[in-house]
């Protein structure tokens, strides 16, 4: 399987960075022509599992040889995540992030509002087309991470999803073109706005754990990721509607 991910020698200083703003972007990750098979592969999917009208349609699914797979299964990826989170790191989650047209924003929130981790989590964010605050782009808090985990409260959509209690005061756009990606903490307040555009948002993110990382359990038991995962990353049969997440 070809890694669809450009190598990229991480500075000490992007490094720091990241640890300090808890966020870092990373220019032409992907070929643009790579990311266009990626969006066109979303597509087909949002096509069986059906988009509808929404802030953010999102599901793991996706099939073994594809252009995700490469993505979601990469090397280099894996090797980007492990510079940054400065240990050794594992998959958690893929997922699809799609903005129908018309969809509304998705409120600030922390993706450590969900899966509990005690350590440090990442996440990278595809741009599968251009992305502009015209088309809801990402919006991200810098150095919102440093306070740690925030207790969320139900999205006002009343949809399941978290948010913060407050909006943070400063936000960054995160402007991106198409192969353009972003790496956050699991801990940086995010959210994204809305979609102006004629046409869906198409993005991806895949989410990496580092090793010595602990995940609270339903039951309320803290276990290690490696041992016990949360989430099953791997590729799908067929995409179906009876799997969608």
């Amino acid at each position: 399987m070809r890694d669809v991910v450009h190598r990229l020698s991480i500075t000490d200083q992007e490094v720091a960075f990241y640890r300090v703003e808890g966020y870092l972007p990373l220019p032409h990750l992907l070929d643009e022509q790579e990311a266009g098979a990626l969006r066109g592969e979303v597509l087909g999917i949002m096509e069986k599992i059906g988009l509808g009208q929404t802030k953010l349609r999102q599901t793991k699914q996706y099939l073994a040889g594809s252009h995700l797979d490469g993505l979601i299964n990469s090397p280099n990826l894996l090797a980007l995540a492990s510079r940054l989170m400065e240990g050794p790191s594992t998959l958690h989650s893929p997922f699809t992030a799609v903005k129908s047209l018309g969809g509304t924003e998705f409120h600030f929130h922390q993706d450590n509002q969900y899966t509990r981790f005690d350590g440090p989590g990442i996440n990278f964010w595809f741009a599968l087309e251009e992305m502009t605050p015209e088309n809801g782009c990402l919006l991200i808090a810098p150095r919102t991470h440093l306070a740690g985990t925030v207790e969320g409260v139900e999205s006002p959509d009343k949809d399941g999803h978290r948010t913060v209690e407050h909006n943070p005061e400063h936000v960054l756009p995160v402007r991106l073109r198409a192969g353009d990606g972003v790496a956050f903490s699991r801990l940086a307040v995010h959210g994204s706005g809305f979609n102006a555009a004629q046409r869906p948002r198409v993005a991806y993110a895949v989410q990496f754990f580092r090793n010595d990382v602990r995940a609270l359990h339903p039951d309320g038991q803290w276990r290690l990721l490696t041992e016990f995962p949360r989430v099953d990353p791997r590729p799908v049969p067929e995409i179906t509607p009876d799997n969608k997440t």
